[in-house]
């Protein structure tokens, strides 16, 4: 049974609202479907991303048949099909029956499948304006087509689920360049008052031991000019770590001048094209960082070996000093709050880091992200 025009108009309605009122993407993909199943024939449906390399993720899914919830939905998320192969190959432009789909054919073999259960779907296209993002198919018990007008309405919400990924992705952009300028303008600030306040505490304390005769006055404004010069070193950290300089040169010199900052020499090798996106090269620098603050502070070396290597799907950070290493045991509470962050970063970005390290041996840290 088709929706007649006005109801169809009601339920777009009501999908605009709840789209233009959420900002998680998590929450407006699963809204928006479960609105559209709720008020229309339609019964099952599941949403795919697809990066430019025509690699899909599963996003958000509703009322989906055991066999393909079974699992973690290991039937959507792994292998290829036809939709997803057309889409990458630019051969889908509109909504579309999908004749066999090899999904449904590998959860649900015919000879298990049973009345009331669902064996072709629809699909169409996620954009806004020329820019893609993904696939919403859709599909019922006991349908192998769906009419026209089923599918106009289809493309109807495929056209407000676009615009919304478009408006949140926009969205996502000026929060992270509003970061960027809070991080600069604290940069710079730094710079400006306290990093040449502790430079003036420096050679005021430098001053002293030359200006009176007392050693212990003169040891006193030597240990002053010490943890100073600490201070202002970390401070300058700070500064790196907050504007990143040298990025615009390369993930490499960016990662070398940050050592050299720190006093330590990083002698780089690597394999493959860098050719990554902004989000992960600055992932990898900051792990990068930490990694050097970590040798800075505990190795007791100055010399650090860090191995770059860039695959079509991940990349490989390798870093290995020759230091005092540590000890720690896997099924506890990680060594220390810079190896944690390392972690947490390599994690959020779908990756992993791993630790191999000896007393006396030396430490290797290995990140691998996926892009």
């Amino acid at each position: 049974m088709v929706m007649s025009e006005p109801s169809n108009i009601t339920l777009l309605k009501e999908i605009a609202e709840l789209l233009n009122e959420e900002t998680d993407m998590a929450r407006m993909l699963d809204g928006a479907i479960r609105k559209l199943l709720s008020a229309s024939t339609f019964e099952t449906a599941w949403i795919f991303f697809i990066n430019e390399k025509g690699k899909h993720q599963l996003v958000a899914q509703a009322n989906l048949p055991a066999p393909l919830e079974d699992n973690n939905c290991r039937h959507l998320q792994k292998g290829g099909c036809w939709c997803v192969k057309r889409y990458h190959d630019g051969d889908l432009e509109k909504a579309s029956n999908i004749i066999a789909c090899q999904r449904i054919e590998n959860a649900m073999p015919a000879k298990a499948r049973k009345q009331g259960s669902i064996t072709h779907h629809a699909t169409v296209p996620l954009q806004s304006g020329k820019e893609k993002f993904g696939l919403l198919n859709i599909a019922a018990p006991d349908t192998v087509g769906f009419s026209k007008d089923e599918l106009a309405l289809l493309e109807s919400v495929a056209f407000q689920i676009g615009s919304a990924i478009k408006r949140i992705g926009l969205t996502k952009q000026e929060q992270e360049l509003a970061l960027v300028k809070e991080r600069n303008r604290l940069a710079r600030d730094l710079h400006d008052s306290v990093n040449q306040l502790l430079f003036s505490v420096t050679l005021t304390a430098r001053g002293g031991v030359e200006m009176s005769e007392d050693p212990t006055v003169q040891e006193t404004f030597r240990d002053i000019q010490h943890l100073t010069q600490e201070a202002l070193n970390e401070m300058r950290a700070l500064i790196w770590q907050l504007r990143p300089k040298g990025l615009e040169s390369g993930l490499l010199d960016a990662i070398k001048g940050y050592g050299e900052m720190l006093g330590l020499t990083v002698e780089t090798k690597m394999t493959g094209v860098i050719q990554l996106p902004s989000r992960i090269e600055e992932t990898l620098f900051r792990i990068a960082q930490e990694s050097l603050n970590n040798v800075r502070k505990h190795a007791g070396v100055n010399k650090v070996e860090l191995y770059l290597s860039v695959t079509a799907t991940d990349v490989l950070l390798v870093l290995r000093d020759e230091g005092r290493g540590f000890a720690f045991d896997h099924n506890v509470n990680l060594p220390s709050i810079g190896i944690q962050s390392i972690r947490d970063r390599a994690n959020a970005e779908g990756g992993t880091a791993d630790w191999s390290s000896e007393i006396g041996k030396g430490t290797e840290i290995l990140v691998r992200i996926p892009y």
